[in-house]
């Protein structure tokens, strides 16, 4: 095996790990765990160096569990999850282990694909009342698309610039949900998370959202790149508007991003690209539950409106 140091977004050349001694063999297990680990991280928009600052520890130990290299002890747990018949998740106590109705929905739902996932999801929502499929009662009493129209996607796919076209055409308010994390906050984005930390942030977030979903029934909502991080804010959000993912090239995102003078955290890095790129694949499996889509990268801003204008207007059932 070539002796080739790994660089990795978060952490320079001097920093970096080098893969596995020659002939030294990674057990596969500590390498999907670090592959979900890098996965949770690029999901989430974080360096390497701001995850080991909020789990206290270093950011070498980190990027060896990146690398699946070590951490013998989660090998061990592994062999007594095995030898007492159970899943690690529950030798852990991991919540849909807690009870035995738990543990039987579980059962219920392994290895199911993921339509019927969506499919039970949307029905356990409307079950507990908290919104299943974003659906409401028109006045002729049949189901129609909710009137929030939300925009989803990473940061530069043009959600603030196509959304205010969108609010104008439909004659909707148009809500920049970052801006209403502010007021919530009394300080900016970056101030919220710098004092605060991530978790800080997304509870801003979702009260953010909740307030929009209670005081706009019509409205066109930008939501910021990271809203798919967590589970129960985005589930908020498909529940109760019509989702619209706008993608982009990378190249079109950075290249927005820059322009907009927006420089936290991806475009202040110097591996800025590679960091995007893994930020976007973490996202894309969440961003892809929207309804629909549309590629802001392949026409005109013009042209890139007119097809956002008539996917709405066609959900909506709204004159062209």
């Amino acid at each position: 095996m070539s002796s080739t140091i790994l660089h990795a977004p978060g952490l320079t050349p001097a920093q970096a790990v080098p893969p596995a001694d020659e002939g030294e063999e990674k057990n596969p297990f500590l390498v999907a765990l670090g592959d979900r680990v890098r996965a949770l991280r690029s999901r989430r928009g974080m360096t390497r160096k701001a995850v080991a600052i909020t789990a206290d520890v270093s950011e070498r130990h980190l990027a060896n569990l990146e690398y699946g290299i070590g951490n013998a002890s989660i090998l061990v747990l592994l062999q007594v999850a095995g030898a007492l018949q159970c899943s690690l998740a529950e030798l852990l106590g991991d919540v849909t282990t807690s009870s035995p109705e738990w543990l039987l929905i579980r059962e219920l739902l392994e290895r199911r694909d993921e339509d019927t996932l969506r499919r039970v999801r949307v029905a356990v929502g409307e079950l507990l009342g908290t919104g299943g499929a974003n659906t409401a009662r028109g006045a002729d009493g049949k189901a129609a698309r909710s009137t929030r129209i939300a925009l989803v996607g990473l940061r530069g796919a043009g959600k603030s610039t196509l959304g205010q076209l969108l609010a104008d055409d439909l004659d909707y308010s148009f809500v920049e949900l970052s801006r209403e994390i502010e007021k919530f906050a009394g300080c900016s984005i970056s101030e919220i998370q710098g004092l605060y930390g991530q978790n800080a942030y997304r509870r801003y977030e979702r009260r953010a959202l909740e307030e929009a979903i209670q005081i706009y029934p019509e409205a066109v909502i930008a939501t910021p790149g990271g809203i798919v991080s967590d589970a129960a804010t985005f589930n908020q959000l498909l529940s109760h508007c019509t989702t619209v993912w706008l993608q982009a090239d990378p190249e079109d995102h950075m290249k927005r991003v820059t322009a907009q003078g927006d420089l936290r955290p991806m475009a202040a890095s110097r591996e800025a690209m590679e960091d995007l790129k893994g930020i976007l694949a973490g996202r894309a499996a969440f961003y892809s539950k929207a309804e629909f889509r549309l590629d802001t990268s392949a026409q005109p801003l013009e042209a890139t409106f007119a097809a956002l204008r008539q996917v709405v207007r066609q959900a909506l059932h709204l004159p062209a």
